[in-house]
């Protein structure tokens, strides 16, 4: 084997996950039912809260005439619809890699990301034409007792969006994330309901369209956060570059491993919860290919031994000097 050449496949050696054999590599379980669990059971609280809070603004909203709120109860039912498909994204993503899928399934969350997010697009749309067909059609104002149900809303929604959000943030998700505005974005249409109805309610005659107002203007809030999880989720499937922080630190890293001279090329890319990394290592040409294997799994145990979530390594080494190959 050259080294101009040689190429390593190296499993994470820190950690919960295992390895095992795959066409005469060693391959690490990516991550799985361990590390995605979280995001199940956030998934699994989020389908649960919007269940019960569904049924109570649309039976609130029928029962106190208030269109806003129904329409806020049909939004809900939809956020049921995409924590499902969040928790089926995960579920299919922390599957270990197969012989029809090498290097695993983390591609499933991307996918679920991307659903989450036109969910929320639609959504977003839906309310904004409900909300100018109330604003045409005159109605009578709101009965007092909708705002109580509002504060519950607005309340739980928030609760709901921090919690998800930290699981999220912490799995590095798109799809939990995109779960988690879906949970933000039920509070802003709540806050722009409360404040609408606020508003019929002291003003009076002629101001019964207050909370539908208020609704469209929530709505842009909305798209703006859907939109940028789409391309979040959007770039995850391209197999986009990481930024320029993530990859200055994982050549750091792996420069700092005893006999690397240079790193001449290094790229990641995100797949499910992990990274997956390839990169090029220059060491001494004159050193064994035996050497040169060593170095190669250094570099991949300091990188899959980092705080970055590395799940999938492949190091090249190149004799210093040879310049690009």
């Amino acid at each position: 084997m050259s080294m101009a050449e040689a190429e390593f496949l190296i499993p994470r050696v820190k950690g919960p996950h295992t390895s095992r054999v795959f066409h005469g590599f060693d391959l690490p379980e990516f991550p799985t039912m361990h590390s995605a669990q979280a995001g199940l059971k956030a998934a699994g609280i989020g389908m649960a809260v919007n269940v019960v809070l569904a049924i109570i603004k649309i039976v609130t909203g029928i029962i106190g005439n208030c269109y806003a709120l129904i329409a806020d109860g049909i939004e809900s039912a939809t956020d049921i619809v995409s924590s499902m498909v969040v928790w089926t994204g995960l579920k299919v993503s922390s599957r270990p890699p197969d012989e029809d899928h090498p290097y695993g399934h983390g591609k499933a969350e991307s996918i679920a990301g991307v659903a989450v997010a036109l969910a929320l697009l639609g959504a977003a749309v839906l309310i904004a034409v409900q909300s100018v067909r109330e604003i045409i059609t005159p109605h009578h104002a709101p009965a007092w007792y909708t705002l109580l149900v509002l504060v519950l809303v607005i309340v739980t929604k928030e609760s709901l969006f921090r919690f998800v959000l930290r699981v999220g943030n912490e799995l590095t998700s798109t799809a939990v994330t995109g779960d988690a505005w879906h949970h933000r974005s039920d509070a802003i249409t709540s806050v722009a309901a409360f404040v609408g109805i606020s508003i019929a309610l002291i003003g009076g005659e002629g101001y019964e369209c207050a909370d539908d107002w208020a609704a469209l203007l929530a709505c842009a809030v909305i798209l703006y956060n859907g939109s940028q999880i789409l391309r979040t989720a959007l770039g995850e499937i391209m197999d986009a570059a990481q930024p320029d922080a993530v990859i200055k630190e994982i050549r750091g890293i792996a420069a700092a491993e005893p006999g690397v001279v240079r790193i001449e090329k290094c790229h990641a890319r995100k797949s499910g919860l992990g990274l997956l990394v390839e990169i090029h290592v220059e060491v001494d040409g004159e050193i064994s290919v035996r050497q040169g294997h060593a170095i190669a799994h250094g570099v991949s145990d300091r990188l899959k031994g980092s705080r970055l979530s590395i799940q999938h390594v492949i190091v090249h080494i190149e004799p210093a000097g040879a310049g690009p190959v």
